[in-house]
């Protein structure tokens, strides 16, 4: 949530960072409202003020023996007045608060300006794409005669868009998340958590999903509880309404489930794991001193690269544009993967600076070094999502009898298995 204070101060920086973002908001009806509240608490505070002096007067007077029926009702008229000020300011208030909720975040200013994902930068790339000298397979393919995962199976119990892996697959999406936990957690300083996969709307609403994205999200409404759609909900709220005394930056992981109810259009971009409602995730979550968080986005996007690195496969680093970048961000990076059969670039992680939307959404602040109260900057990053990986493992480490060779980093994670082969 941006601060109102900016949005009084600066309105016109404020709307020439939302139409980069191509954010139809009307700020002049936040300011309108943040003057009506502002005079109704101004209002307010005068008349409790001119009470109070009333109120000396009437024991005075009183002491005098002379009559305060007059003044009395005065007062009393002035604390019916002060009653409807006062719920004035709270029904403005929440509707300010409505519309700030509604208004994405700025962009930093090293973000390029762009309408869409033509926009975006690539910054650098990685490895070497995969060349075969036989017919490339995509994953469906692969996993099939691998006996990797069964989406008719899963179709008929789910319905479309819900993975079921079996055997090796299931297997392999085990080693995957243990081989990236344990990455995290031993070379690049994370400390593990497990989180709820069950959140209220005050979580969802601190991190940005709500009121946004509500249709994307998968609601118990009985509970007034959401399926998260990604471990950044549970794990940023860990701090919610809370003033952090620990040193900065906190780095913390978690793997999770994740469910969305993105689908897109049907066809090869959609085919398999490439987009699915349920899928596995690790996620690194930063909250970092506003003065150095720029620096630490740059090292979260390396810990994510890490994994990739680790793994042999080829990938390239974007920057999203302003028109690119999800609500709540104010930089984001995306990594990419080179899916040989799939013949494109998929998404496995977005890393990204929120600096202190979120945390002003959740109410997370911290103690600076000079012992001020401040909001603190909150990151994350996917380190990385498993569907996509897997589908960049499967169809790079394919070969041309059919069998997937697996990267040796994890081997140890499979009793020693360097390969997978297709059912006899």
């Amino acid at each position: 949530m941006l601060d109102i204070k900016l949005i009084r101060e600066s309105p016109d920086l404020v709307r020439a960072g939302l139409q980069t973002r191509r954010a139809p908001v009307d700020i002049a009806a936040v300011l309108a409202l943040d003057e009506r509240r502002r005079a109704a608490i101004t209002e307010g505070d005068r008349l409790k003020n001119a009470r109070n002096e009333i109120s000396r007067k009437i024991g005075l007077l009183k002491k005098a023996g002379e009559d305060t029926s007059g003044i009395q009702r005065q007062t009393r008229e002035m604390g019916e007045r002060i009653a409807a000020l006062d719920a004035d300011v709270r029904a403005i208030e929440d509707e300010q608060r409505r519309l700030l909720l509604a208004i994405p975040n700025l962009p930093h200013a090293s973000v390029p300006v762009g309408e869409d994902a033509t926009g975006n930068v690539v910054i650098r790339e990685w490895g070497q794409k995969r060349h075969f000298d036989f017919p490339a397979k995509d994953h469906v393919a692969l996993g099939e005669a691998l006996g990797l995962f069964d989406f008719a199976r899963a179709a008929r119990m789910s319905g479309a868009g819900f993975p079921l892996l079996t055997g090796p697959g299931a297997r392999l999406a085990r080693a995957l998340i243990q081989f990236m936990l344990d990455l995290h957690t031993t070379r690049h300083g994370y400390t593990e958590v497990a989180p709820p996969f069950l959140v209220s709307t005050a979580a969802m609403t601190g991190t940005g999903q709500l009121p946004k994205l509500a249709e994307d999200m998968y609601h118990v409404p009985g509970d007034d509880l959401w399926l998260i759609p990604t471990a950044e909900v549970s794990v940023t709220n860990i701090y919610r309404e809370e003033i952090i005394r620990d040193p900065l930056p906190i780095k913390l992981v978690a793997h999770t489930p994740c469910f969305r109810r993105e689908a897109g259009a049907a066809g090869q971009a959609t085919r398999g794991l490439i987009r699915v409602h349920q899928f596995d995730k690790v996620e690194l979550v930063k909250f970092a001193d506003p003065a150095t968080s720029y620096a630490e986005l740059e090292a979260l996007v390396g810990d994510a690269e890490d994994v990739l690195q680790t793994l042999g496969l080829a990938y390239r680093v974007l920057q999203l544009c302003s028109g690119d970048m999800s609500f709540a961000a104010a930089k984001c990076y995306d990594l990419e993967l080179w899916a040989p059969g799939h013949q494109g670039w998929l998404e496995v992680s977005s890393c990204s600076n929120f600096e202190s939307f979120q945390a002003r959404r959740a109410e997370i602040r911290w103690k600076n070094p000079q012992g001020k109260t401040e909001f603190v900057h909150t990151l994350n990053g996917s380190g990385v999502a498993l569907p996509r990986l897997l589908v960049a493992l499967l169809e790079n480490g394919q070969q041309a009898d059919g069998s997937v060779v697996l990267p040796e980093v994890l081997r140890p994670y499979l009793g020693g298995l360097d390969r997978l082969t297709p059912k006899t």
